[in-house]
């Protein structure tokens, strides 16, 4: 079970054996043993500068339990709220996360905000939740949470979550200063013969049920089973660590439930039309990064947005990373990478 954090990343104990004792004895040589104490804290200091962590807590958002992946800065002058795709499982973020913060020279906080009861505990007892209400929850957290820090708020979204961060954009204009979409996917995808197959599957209850039991027949498998499962079934690119958060979040009943109801919402929100009229007001604070084969976020939606939005700033990612970013470190430090960049070029120099 998750226990809230004291700390917001790790950060180990050293010995403090290792670092010269300081006894009374003249100026000069106790000069000399501090210089090689501080040496030596300085030392110990880097290296966990280096091995920069950032650990899933536990708050309580609008009355749900929710997971937070957060780095905090100690002045920060911006803040980077980061929403996950679905599953909304904050842990497959940790690598980009931390080099943003690292990016970012440490001078901003860093929040990821995971999903309603895609949670490692089934803290809500079994209750669903729409698109709708996932909206609603980043809404109150960004109300009761960062709107009283007085900071500009930049929001980024990956997949499902960019289509939320544009919903929080609508809700809070003024305080949003910027807003970056990853792989993004703001509409369905008609052409896309996996997308149909999703929306009439998770539109089944029976469906539902049934895949989500098998998920949790599976989890009571030896781990072997399970890594090899997932690595068979979701890429063996995947970094040992996106596999353990897999065997761990994506095993359970209630995760797999609440992620593909999820999914049947956004297929039936998603039909609709984008608010382009929004889009088009905002273009100069807005950058969406795609893939070159990603039917969540099609180049023909690219096109749409470059025709009805000319502004909004526009990448092809082409070096073979996939929707799935996070799950690979390569990927990861590419997105964060590129995150960086567009906050240089168009937060940072305004």
């Amino acid at each position: 079970m998750l226990v809230a954090a004291p700390r917001f990343f790790k950060i180990r104990s050293f010995d403090l054996h290792c670092i010269p004792s300081v006894s009374y004895c003249s100026p000069k040589a106790s000069k000399g043993f501090l210089k090689a104490a501080a040496d030596q804290m300085e030392k110990v200091l880097k290296t966990e500068r280096n091995n920069l962590h950032a650990n899933p807590r536990l708050h309580n958002i609008y009355g749900h339990v929710t997971e937070i992946l957060e780095l905090r800065a100690e002045k920060p002058s911006l803040q980077v709220l980061f929403i996950p795709g679905n599953p909304g499982i904050v842990s497959f973020y940790k690598d980009y996360v931390v080099a943003v913060y690292e990016s970012l020279d440490r001078k901003a906080t860093v929040t990821a905000i995971g999903h309603i009861a895609h949670t490692l505990e089934d803290w809500e007892n079994g209750r669903l939740f729409s698109l709708q209400e996932q909206i609603q929850h980043k809404k109150e957290y960004v109300k009761e949470e960062l709107l009283p820090q007085r900071i500009p708020i930049l929001l980024v979204g990956h997949s499902i979550g960019a289509y939320i961060s544009l919903e929080i954009f609508k809700a809070f204009p003024e305080k949003v200063s910027y807003m970056i979409g990853i792989y993004p996917f703001l509409t369905m995808n008609r052409d896309s013969p996996w997308q149909s197959l999703l929306t009439k599957s998770a539109g089944s209850q029976i469906v539902s049920v049934g895949v989500s039991s098998f998920a949790a027949l599976v989890g009571l498998f030896p781990t072997w089973f399970h890594q090899g499962l997932i690595r068979t079934l979701l890429g063996r690119s995947w970094s040992s660590d996106a596999v353990h958060v897999a065997c761990t979040y994506l095993l359970r009943y209630s995760m797999v439930r609440n992620f593909t109801f999820m999914g049947m919402t956004e297929f039936k929100k998603l039909q609709e039309n984008l608010d382009w009229a929004f889009i088009k007001e905002k273009e100069n604070r807005m950058a969406f990064l795609f893939g070159v084969d990603d039917h969540w976020g099609p180049l023909s939606l690219l096109e749409e947005v470059s025709h009805n939005a000319s502004g909004v700033n526009l990448t092809i990612e082409k070096e073979g990373h996939t929707h799935a970013f996070c799950c690979t470190k390569a990927g990861s430090i590419w997105v964060a990478n590129h995150t960086m960049d567009v906050i240089r070029k168009h937060v940072l120099a305004s």
